[in-house]
């Protein structure tokens, strides 16, 4: 057997092995009409408590225009009054404490929402000293073409000319040749971190929720928020340092991505938290090339946590997860981090969709009817099995709502309905993130399944949400909610998280591993693939991914945690 990582032997924090629970807002529950709020999801942290989760993190709920779904944000210390007021988040961070749950809340320092009062003073006159916390700047050939060749995220070049703004006719900038930069969509001007007065705001954000008794705050773009100044061309599309891959090596390092000047803004706040204690974490959402790079943000005076996308973007296959584990947990402990493994989120199509298509990985921007479709149940059985590896590995586990429920992908919502910016940015060439975005079901004989007080639902729900409901999966000890339940349950019984980890078989075609802890036997953790494999006679199976046959064989597609007899 060769070793991976060794057993915590001292006392840790909670964000090194907790389970976080990924809420969006707009779409776990309300308490009043088609729109999730704070008060519905207050309504349901008992549900959170038993499922055996450590932490919630909640998507935006600040004031904004939700042009990206609450990513551009106008007001960091408001709460938007679709999801409630200040007072209920306040006493959402109360309830949660009483129930024994950390509260993460989402920062978004990239960019502001172009309503931000900064941004419509800039907007309003070009020697505001506004203009000078974005990137303003004359175009090309005369400020008819953009000052570089970046691109957006979300489709199209990373520049608006002010004058071509929608709201320029009439008003105080629609002679404005100036262009303003928005990694992003165009309603999402990025900020400039070379000037003080950002570093200071963000400060007295931070300070702000801290105050009010949040845990955590999850970085959003975290890798984004330093640019060269100089604003060089370069012409090679973003997939190239957002989850597509290995960049060719004759490709320069990005300008506007991961440079190294991110890293002293993260310190910053790290000593500002630290003003709070030790008990306070950051989680980077960073998309970087290499796992090492990735190091960099968990450094001990960095952020605590960052998401393992690679463990995300990983195809459905033995030796890809293999050489993913094994990298992540060395570069992970080599600066003394924990590994943040992360299977889903609200950006990608969901887990029992995604794993069921012809290439599994990181998946498309969203699935139509016309666009290949997912083997349902291959899809669920390494979605499930993914999930029992995920929660045996030493580290943090991060688990978006509905996963529990073993929801799909919605891949037949109407164009009409759908509200993600990548797909009118893309003139619906992407589908956008909408199907993973849906309300969950909490109800199966109840208008929009439960999820609203009025019956109401932003999105269209699928018509098999009602055998997917909760309320049913409750009932029904051997339903995918239940198998989540006891899944952390054993997770936390057996101190999945601090235990050290062995790979057994380097070469064989399923992984399997030994996960030891002194004080308890070895635990074995099997993932099959395309074939299945044999139990050991007198195993003592503590967690499966489906059901088990009498031949003590272990399914294709199958993950399970036994301890031999």
């Amino acid at each position: 057997m060769t070793v991976l990582l060794h057993a915590e032997t001292e006392p840790s924090h909670w964000w090194r092995e907790a389970v976080i629970y990924q809420i969006y807002p707009r779409s776990f529950a309300s308490s009043a009409g088609p729109i999730g709020d704070l008060q519905g999801i207050i309504s349901k942290l008992g549900y959170l408590r038993d499922l055996g989760v450590d932490a919630v993190w909640l998507s935006p709920f600040y004031l904004s225009p939700q042009k990206d779904a609450g990513y551009d944000v106008t007001n960091y210390r408001q709460v938007d009054p679709m999801f409630g007021t200040n007072e209920d988040a306040e006493e959402l961070i109360t309830a949660a404490h009483e129930h024994g749950l950390k509260i993460i809340v989402d920062l978004v320092p990239n960019h502001t929402s172009d309503q931000h009062e900064w941004f419509q003073r800039a907007l309003a006159d070009p020697a505001a000293p506004e203009r000078d916390l974005y990137w303003f700047r004359d175009g090309n050939d005369g400020g008819a073409i953009p000052p570089n060749d970046w691109l957006s995220i979300f489709g199209g070049a990373a520049w608006t000319r002010v004058c071509d703004r929608p709201d320029a006719p009439g008003s105080a900038w629609e002679n404005d040749q100036q262009w303003y930069l928005h990694l992003f969509d165009s309603t999402q001007p990025d900020l400039n971190w070379d000037h003080p007065t950002v570093h200071e705001e963000f400060r007295n954000i931070l300070r702000f929720w801290l105050d009010r008794g949040v845990d955590g705050f999850r970085v959003d773009v975290a890798h984004g928020l330093a640019k060269d100044p100089e604003i060089p061309d370069w012409q090679f599309h973003y997939d190239m340092v957002s989850g597509g891959g290995d960049a060719p090596a004759n490709i320069p390092p990005p300008p506007q991505w991961n440079r190294p000047e991110v890293h002293d803004i993260f310190r910053e706040w790290r000593e500002v938290l630290n003003e709070y204690g030790e008990d306070r974490a950051m989680v980077a959402e960073a998309w970087v090339d290499d796992i090492e790079d990735l190091a960099k943000y968990v450094r001990s005076d960095e952020m605590h946590q960052a998401f393992n996308f690679d463990f995300l973007v990983a195809p459905f296959d033995v030796d890809a997860y293999r050489t993913t584990i094994r990298e992540s947990l060395a570069a992970m402990d080599s600066v003394g981090a924990p590994t943040t493994w992360v299977l889903s989120n609200h950006d990608v199509v969901r887990a029992v969709s995604r794993f069921g298509l012809s290439e599994t990985g990181k998946g498309p921007n969203g699935i139509r009817v016309d666009d290949e479709q997912p083997d349902v149940q291959l899809g669920f059985d390494r979605a499930i099995a993914a999930h029992v590896l995920q929660a045996a590995l030493p580290g943090s586990a991060y688990i978006y709502q509905g996963e529990e429920l073993g929801l799909p992908e919605h891949m037949a919502l109407p164009d009409a309905v759908r509200e993600d910016p990548a797909f009118f940015r893309t003139r619906g060439i992407e589908a956008g993130r909408d199907g993973c975005r849906v309300p969950m079901p909490w109800s199966a004989h109840e208008p929009s399944y439960g999820f609203s007080a009025t019956g109401e639902s932003w999105l269209p729900q699928l018509d098999e949400f009602g055998k997917l409901a909760a309320d049913q999966q409750e009932t029904d000890a051997s339903s995918t909610l239940h198998t989540f339940r006891h899944l952390f349950a054993e997770r936390r019984r057996l101190q999945m998280a601090r235990a050290a980890l062995y790979d057994v078989d380097e070469h064989g075609d399923h992984l399997h591993y030994v996960s030891r802890l002194d004080g308890r036997d070895d635990v074995h953790v099997v993932l099959t693939f395309d074939t299945g494999a044999q139990l050991p006679e007198g195993a003592e199976v503590l967690v499966c991914s489906r059901e088990l046959g009498t031949d003590a064989v272990i399914p294709p597609n199958t993950a399970v945690w036994y301890m031999r007899g």
